[in-house]
């Protein structure tokens, strides 16, 4: 005979305590003075304080708050993002994001990020990079979903392990998953499934049709170009000033440049990435880089 098991109530109220559900909200909107957060929505632990203008009021500036500074098991953060018709918005995070590594519960540490450009909008989404830490269990999901004449851009870095202390990613699992659509129709679509094993080696993170033993692998999309030859070429050279530092290469996906880096270390990924970003920019928007102060401090 199966026995009723009833849930103890004390012990479901302490999981849950330890369980961090935190949703985000912005909408960008261009108005008489230009470029204003019109609605700033957050419930728990991530949020953003104000929009800064160092370009003048017609790109805001955001940084994401995130104070606990990372996911542990059971953890999920959903963040959407709309730039309303001819708005422009720059969005970055305060540090490095952190993946811990998972209780023996095994559940889930999730990020959700979906984001929306309007027309003649723009949305540069550049976050800081993500550490994955040993033993983790994350996926990370991120949707795009652009206009027709909206101009996008971000970039997705993620270190494996604590490289600098030479551990590994071990047994820790995390799915990354991008995609971005333009009215609907998809341009791109990228999905990487890890899951470390201990003690080895083998697998996807060291195979030469995967990470060749990089630790840190980095994403950037930019767009749309057309034509994009001369803008390539341009690319190129970066990478080949680069190539002792960084594995990298660069493709044209439907009119979006889409460059693939691999490294050893998260902050030389960015600054290649970096260098990128502030090539293309005046191409794309029609002006100058302006890096956001928080990534000087």
């Amino acid at each position: 005979m199966n026995q009723l098991v009833i849930p103890d109530p004390t012990t479901a109220k302490a999981a849950e305590a330890g369980r961090w559900h935190a949703d985000l909200e912005l909408q960008f909107e261009r108005g008489e003075r230009g470029c204003r957060l019109a609605r700033n929505r957050h419930r728990g632990p991530l949020y953003v304080q104000k929009p800064f203008f160092p370009e003048g009021r017609d790109l805001a500036h955001v940084y994401l708050l995130h104070p606990p500074g990372g996911l542990v098991s059971g953890d999920r953060l959903d963040i959407r993002v709309e730039v309303k018709k001819d708005a422009r918005a720059l969005v970055t995070t305060t540090g490095a994001g952190r993946v811990y590594r998972a209780r023996s519960d095994g559940l889930l540490q999730s990020q959700n990020t979906f984001l929306r450009v309007g027309e003649g909008a723009s949305l540069e989404w550049l976050p800081l990079e993500n550490i994955a830490y040993p033993g983790a269990n994350g996926a990370m999901h991120t949707r795009i979903e652009l206009a027709r004449d909206s101009r996008f851009s971000a970039w997705e870095i993620t270190s494996l392990g604590l490289p600098a202390c030479d551990a590994t990613f071990g047994n820790g699992s995390l799915l990354q998953r991008l995609e971005i659509f333009r009215e609907g129709v998809p341009l791109l679509i990228e999905s990487l499934r890890l899951q470390g094993v201990a003690g080895s080696t083998d697998g996807l993170l060291s195979a030469r049709a995967g990470l060749q033993g990089h630790p840190v692998n980095g994403l950037l999309v930019m767009g749309p170009f057309a034509p994009a030859e001369s803008v390539q070429e341009a690319c190129r050279a970066v990478l080949a000033a680069h190539e002792k530092r960084c594995l990298a290469g660069i493709t044209l996906v439907s009119e979006m440049i889409v460059v693939r880096a691999l490294g050893k270390c998260a902050f030389e990924v960015r600054a290649l990435l970096t260098e990128l970003w502030e090539l293309l920019r005046p191409e794309l928007l029609g002006r100058a880089a302006c890096a956001p102060r928080i990534w000087r401090t």
